[in-house]
């Protein structure tokens, strides 16, 4: 009876409830005896257990993870004086059990105090008693009979604001939540619920706060270092992903067509704008085993690039240095390797007339962008080492380490003339998360406009201007979240838009954060996507390959101006968590550019047979591309000079210029000094004495001055002696005599050799000598007696094999119709 009347509100004599509760004593201290006497060894493991059961017991009781509440839309985001609100959604029974008598109700309130209290409430989970406010109540729910398990239901409650009693400007929690019974426990519970924020501000603040949102328009690498051979050097595109992005409904059309709705900064990489503009021209498809098929969305590219010019036509832009260079990684890991520093002023210079000659709009070039607006002194030094003066940092890497009750504004000087405008990290991360479910986009909008409201409601004396940085390459469904959320906020009463050039320039706040943190807080999370130090070499070995191949061109722009871009595009921050794909690129920049190099080569020379004292050995220099090349020096040296000489020392050089898809043949004189075999290399070099290309090494064998050849040479001079000796006594022997012999019977007319006035003899088996001017014999016309100089046959071997395919037409033919030896043929 004392129960009942407890229970029924009932007040029993104070007498009755002392001795019932001493009663409850005593009969409880039995128990506590023998508990008290239990073995101290009690398991952990056994407390681990007892502890789960009781939340086990706990979770049971509340019932609030039973039920998965979502919230798919609310409307309006920011409702002022004689809105409805309309909240819709789903709830969906998870549980194992039917749960019945249910209706989803709203529960409003209390207000919050500060930004921190906006982010503990977005991260508590479950129903809690106190924190969660009362149910609106009322009519304002809708009623389920029973939900089976597994089941969804959709919802939809409409309520008008000034029944939410609402009280003074803030920002109020909105909590959604179902309530039901199931049949282990047979009474009202909350078994679900989702929280989110309902930001309040009926009328236009006093001091509103500016707000500067970045819109970016930055896509990954598309194209390849290849163009083609056509006048307007057709571009070649990795895939044909980019037409996909920009074409009705992809991610860079729906940015483009969001955007243009709004009041916002654009940022533009020059590298997507010159993309587009390469497609729209026409383009190729990279294939496989080297092939390339037509790309077909000019149409596509055209509408896009037309549909962008006009959007940003009188808007404030910002253009990005062209590709988007990766600031961290060049400052960490790139900015020791030479000319590294070099590619990002070349990006920066290129940037702003890339984007007027395409969209036709001057752009800021005076802001860096390091990755997630994480910097550190070395990024600060490189992203301000091409002429920007402005960084934008995020204020989770500039932290506040004041006491500011306020959110500073962006602009803050950091030394040096630079000033690092830092963007909210709150608002700039709010839409990262996947905001292609209903649910999460509306959460995502509630929270963001509840962070704008509650900085504005802030004790601050001084208007502030915030930035947003969103991340790089939002997806549709992110660029959806965000533009909803930023149309809500320009629609709103405390926020008012700025563009990034006049945030940087508010007046900062004289107790915000200036001091840049140190290289040891750089994120390790950031530091691990960055490229690696091997990266910056590779691309500076291009770099140097191509300052070597620009020289000999004679239309440089058709070479500089693609490998150049391509180079950018190597260091673009787009890679970052791609290190694989960013090495296959590269790899295939440096690869195409050897194979252009390789066009203009020296032709392959087979060994030759050098068979006189001097004559000349030609070199063919063949160009394959399809432009001239000139600025070239082809130097052919001897390794022997001692044996053979080029020219008149080891080596001889002469200036090339070949005309594009021909070849020229370049003839070098040879002189001999000594019997042998004889290395000979030929090599170009460009006209300030770097090597072009490989060299050519090839054999020639001297045979002209031999032993040989000498003891023929002492041979004839004695018969000449001896025919001399022999003339003379027969004449002699012939005076003496006493009868004179016609001069048709004399011995010298019938076997002696006679001397013609030229000092031709000719001896008894009619071998003609030719008598040099120094008096030596020269033996140049061996070639054509019936046995060569050292004896073999006057046929060479090898004189029926064909022509090397590479070496040019000899020569030699006015001087000698003999077949050529074996290897070829030198031209003498």
């Amino acid at each position: 009876m004392a129960e009942a009347a407890d229970f029924l509100g009932m007040s029993p004599s104070p007498a009755r409830r002392w001795l019932r509760r001493s009663g409850t004593l005593l009969a409880g201290l039995p128990l506590l005896a023998g508990l008290l006497q239990l073995p101290m060894s009690t398991s952990a493991s056994a407390a681990e257990k007892t502890t789960a059961a009781e939340k086990t017991t706990v979770a049971e009781a509340t019932g609030s993870s039973t039920v998965d509440v979502s919230l798919d839309s609310l409307s309006p985001s920011a409702p002022t004086d004689g809105d409805t609100l309309t909240v819709s959604g789903s709830v969906t029974n998870n549980g194992k059990q039917t749960i019945t008598g249910a209706h989803v109700g709203l529960r409003v309130g209390p207000s919050l105090s500060s930004r921190s209290a906006i982010d503990s409430a977005a991260q508590r989970t479950g129903f809690q008693l106190g924190p969660d406010p009362l149910e609106v109540g009322g009519k304002y729910v809708a009623k389920f009979s029973k939900i089976p398990s597994g089941v969804s239901q959709h919802f939809s409650i409409s309520v008008p604001v000034k029944d939410l009693d609402l009280g003074s400007d803030g920002v109020y929690q909105l909590g959604v939540s179902l309530t039901g019974r199931t049949a282990a426990q047979p009474w009202d519970q909350v078994l679900g619920i989702e929280r989110t924020f309902l930001p309040w501000q009926p009328n236009a603040a006093d001091t509103k706060t500016k707000t500067t949102y970045l819109w970016p328009l930055i896509s990954p690498v598309h194209l390849t270092a290849e163009t083609g051979s056509d006048e307007q050097q057709t571009r070649v595109f990795k895939n044909d992903d980019l037409a996909k992005e920009i074409s009705p409904g992809g991610r860079l059309d729906e940015l483009l067509s969001l955007g243009s709705d709004l009041d916002v900064t654009w940022v533009l990489d020059p590298d997507l704008l010159a993309s587009v503009d390469a497609m729209r021209a026409g383009y190729r498809i990279q294939g496989e085993n080297g092939t390339t098929t037509a790309g077909k969305n000019q149409a596509v590219a055209k509408a896009w690039l037309d549909k962008l010019e006009k959007t940003v036509q009188d808007k404030k832009v910002v253009a990005l240095p062209f590709a988007d260079p990766d600031l961290a990684s060049l400052a960490h890991n790139g900015k020791d390797v030479t000319g590294s520093l070099s590619h990002l002023k070349d990006a920066t210079d290129v940037a702003a007339k890339t984007v007027d000659t395409i969209v036709h709009v001057k752009p800021s070039t005076d802001f860096a962008w390091p990755a997630d607006g994480a910097i550190d002194p070395s990024i600060v030094k490189v992203a301000t080492s091409a002429g920007a003066d402005k960084v934008i940092a995020r204020s989770d890497s500039l932290r506040e380490t004041g006491v500011l009750p306020y959110t500073p504004s962006a602009p803050r000087p950091i030394g040096g003339g630079t000033t690092a405008v830092v963007a909210d990290a709150r608002l700039s991360t709010a839409f990262q998360g996947d905001m292609t479910k209903a649910d999460s986009s509306t959460l995502a909008v509630q929270e963001f406009l509840a962070q704008s409201l509650m900085i504005n409601l802030q004790e601050s004396n001084d208007q502030r201007s915030i930035v947003v940085a969103p991340q790089r390459m939002p997806s549709a469904s992110q660029a959806q979240t965000m533009a909803q959320a930023l149309k809500a906020l320009q629609d709103g009463n405390w926020s008012e838009s700025q563009g990034l050039s006049a945030a940087a320039k508010a007046k900062p706040d004289p107790g915000a954060n200036t001091r840049v943190p140190s290289a040891s807080s750089y994120p390790s999370s950031l530091r691990k996507q960055e490229m690696p130090r091997s990266a910056f070499e590779e691309i500076q070995a291009t770099q140097s390959k191509l300052d070597n191949f620009q020289v000999i061109l004679t239309d440089k722009t058709r070479v500089v101006t693609p490998f150049g871009r391509a180079i950018n595009r190597g260091m673009s921050t787009s890679w970052r968590g791609r290190a694989t794909e960013a090495e296959t690129f590269r790899e295939g920049v440096q690869s195409y550019l050897s194979g252009l190099t390789g066009l203009v080569r020296l032709i392959d020379k087979s060994d030759a047979k050098l068979s006189g004292r001097s004559a000349t050995i030609p070199v063919t220099v063949q160009n394959n591309l399809v432009q001239g090349v000139n600025h070239l020096v082809l130097r052919l040296t001897s390794q022997q000079p001692t044996r053979l000489k080029i020219g008149n020392g080891p080596y001889a050089e002469q200036q090339i210029q070949v005309a594009g898809e021909h070849s020229q043949s370049v003839k070098f004189t040879t002189s001999t000094q000594a019997n042998g075999p004889v290395k000979v290399v030929a090599q170009l070099y460009t006209e300030d004495g770097q090597a072009y290309g490989r060299a050519v090494t090839f054999d020639v064998k001297v045979t002209e001055i031999t032993s040989t050849v000498m003891l023929v040479i002492g041979g004839g001079v004695l018969l000449l002696v001896l025919a001399g000796f022999r003339m003379y006594t027969q004449r002699k022997r012939a005076a003496a005599q006493p009868v004179e012999e016609s001069p048709e019977n004399s011995p010298a007319a019938e076997g002696t050799n006679a001397e013609n006035e030229n000092g031709v003899n000719k001896d008894t088996d009619g071998t003609v000598e030719t008598k040099d001017t120094d008096g030596t014999v020269d033996t140049g016309g061996t070639e054509d007696s019936a046995n060569g100089p050292d004896g073999e046959s006057g046929a060479e071997p090898g004189a029926d094999d064909p022509e090397h395919p590479s070496d040019p037409t000899p020569d030699t033919a006015p001087e000698s119709t003999d077949p050529s030896g074996t290897g070829e043929r030198v031209d003498r």
